[in-house]
């Protein structure tokens, strides 16, 4: 009952009075369709899809991409850098791309598992959802599943803030990962 509601008052809400700014409305609706307005707002998604799919298997070689060396791709070093590297290394770099994070996740919650306190388990976890969160909204804003929202690609995007955070982040995982659990005698 309650999923029929939402679904007959969306349209509404989503055009009507709503909580959502203009721009907001903007983002939503070049998510669902790109190609109605190619050239403003849907220009970052389009330029995104073309670089990946022009990437192919083993990519074009490094810094051959056209896209994002003839500045067709917008935001090349901060928020689109995956498709940069997709274009550039191809399936095969996205793929070891995507090891490596699942190699550090993976790791993280290896950590949270054998922490030595219920506060060091959940500081972890934590930690560690923030950063598959992250990764999961950048990939999914540059291959058009989610709104673009600006979010960079942890360890690999350009700026400051977001990888002095994600430093802190995992200096503050291995610490509480290096003080072992007491052994109960």
């Amino acid at each position: 009952m309650v999923q029929l509601l939402l679904c007959l008052l969306f349209p509404y809400l989503f055009y009507g009075i709503t909580f959502f700014e203009p721009f907001q409305r903007q983002r939503i609706a070049t998510l669902f369709n790109p190609e109605s307005d190619p050239f403003g707002a849907g220009w970052n998604i389009i330029q995104s899809k073309i670089a990946i799919g022009s990437g192919g298997f083993s990519g074009k070689g490094f810094r051959n991409g056209s896209q994002a060396h003839l500045d067709f791709l917008p935001e090349t070093k901060t928020d689109f850098i995956f498709a940069v590297i997709a274009e550039e290394f191809g399936f095969i770099g996205v793929c070891i791309l995507l090891s490596v994070f699942f190699f550090i996740l993976f790791r993280c919650f290896y950590l949270s598992f054998n922490a030595r306190d219920r506060f060091c388990r959940l500081t972890i976890g934590g930690l560690s959802l923030i950063f598959v969160t992250t990764i999961f909204v950048n990939l999914g804003m540059v291959v058009g599943i989610l709104p673009v929202v600006g979010m960079p690609l942890p360890f690999i995007s350009m700026g400051g803030t977001s990888l002095l955070s994600f430093y802190i982040a995992f200096g503050i995982i291995i610490s509480m990962a290096s003080h072992k659990k007491l052994i109960q005698q």
